[in-house]
């Protein structure tokens, strides 16, 4: 509904244009992130395989793994099949309603790969620096509380943000987010209301997840390198980081991306609007893309299982 002031009251449909200023270059830019998505599905989907049918892999390491691709294909499922939509079939449309749904998936599923690799680095912490402990400490019903508890975790305080949406953001200033996917700055950012609270509880949720998780990440390996360098066999030394080192690169890849276009979509001013939005995509589809490939490369298990699978 059109008010007398020209903002729009409760609409019903918001357009998603995709990447300003790249507009003319989108179905090009389609094919490389229709690869990307490819490659993460294949690839995920091949690991929980692996995962489930070897029983020698049912150990807290890879089923914390397998719930990292199950996390990986949901979030990169949330986003890919509507970009490519907006990228190639000009379909810019989509319901507030749908557009909430999509936010509220996506910001979930973030916060529940941020819990997730916490989970997994307290597990390498547990096995290196308590190792006779290990097995009675990561039991079964442990790491199904440990699932249970990062997924309600995530959904609820992600939850909020939708129910600050829908009842205090009445008026927008216009229904186009320029954007490949419904954000949730760049939903409150449309509003012609008072946002100072939607803003800072998305700060908020932000800095609760990802600053408890990654300051607990930091302090479970600071006590690891610890530990591995107490070892008194460099050969025991090396058998033990070699362990953490891919667990290591999916941190910094997540992290650092996250960090890097979360400080650029605040403080960025100057930096093109469409930089902002690549940054966005490549933050959710680089880690479904490369965890696999890094967890087959590095864990002598699942690499061994997928030259048997391609060459018996």
């Amino acid at each position: 509904i059109l008010m007398a002031n020209g903002t729009i009251f409760m609409p019903s449909l918001l357009l998603l244009i995709g990447i300003p200023g790249l507009e003319a270059v989108q179905c090009w830019i389609g094919i490389p992130f229709c690869a990307m998505y490819v490659i993460a599905m294949v690839g995920n989907y091949l690991l929980l395989f692996i995962i489930r049918s070897e029983s020698s892999l049912h150990k807290p390491m890879y089923l914390f793994l397998a719930m990292l691709g199950v996390t990986d294909i949901v979030l990169s499922t949330c986003i890919l099949p509507k970009m490519l939509g907006i990228f190639w079939f000009n379909l810019q449309e989509i319901h507030f309603e749908a557009c909430l749904l999509q936010m509220w998936l996506i910001h979930t599923f973030q916060s529940l790969e941020s819990g997730i690799l916490l989970a997994m680095a307290l597990d390498r912490y547990v096995a290196i620096c308590e190792p006779l402990r290990h097995t009675t400490i990561f039991t079964p019903q442990l790491l199904t509380r440990i699932g249970v508890g990062l997924t309600l975790r995530a959904a609820i305080l992600v939850a909020p943000c939708l129910v600050l949406i829908k009842c205090r953001l009445k008026h927008y200033r216009t229904t186009v987010i320029s954007h490949t996917y419904c954000e949730h700055m760049a939903i409150v950012k449309l509003a012609a209301d008072d946002i100072r609270v939607n803003k800072a509880y998305g700060l908020f949720v932000a800095f609760t997840i990802l600053g408890f998780d990654i300051i607990f990440i930091t302090l479970s390996y600071i006590l690891i390198f610890i530990a591995v360098f107490r070892l008194p066999q460099k050969e025991a030394r090396l058998k033990a980081f070699n362990t953490c080192i891919a667990h290591i690169f999916v941190f910094l890849e997540f992290y650092l991306l996250a960090f890097f276009s979360f400080f650029t979509h605040r403080f960025g001013f100057h930096i093109p609007p469409y930089v902002h939005i690549l940054l966005s995509n490549l933050y959710l589809l680089v880690p479904p893309l490369l965890n696999p490939i890094v967890y087959g490369v590095k864990t002598k298990e699942i690499r061994n299982r997928v030259v048997k699978m391609l060459y018996h």
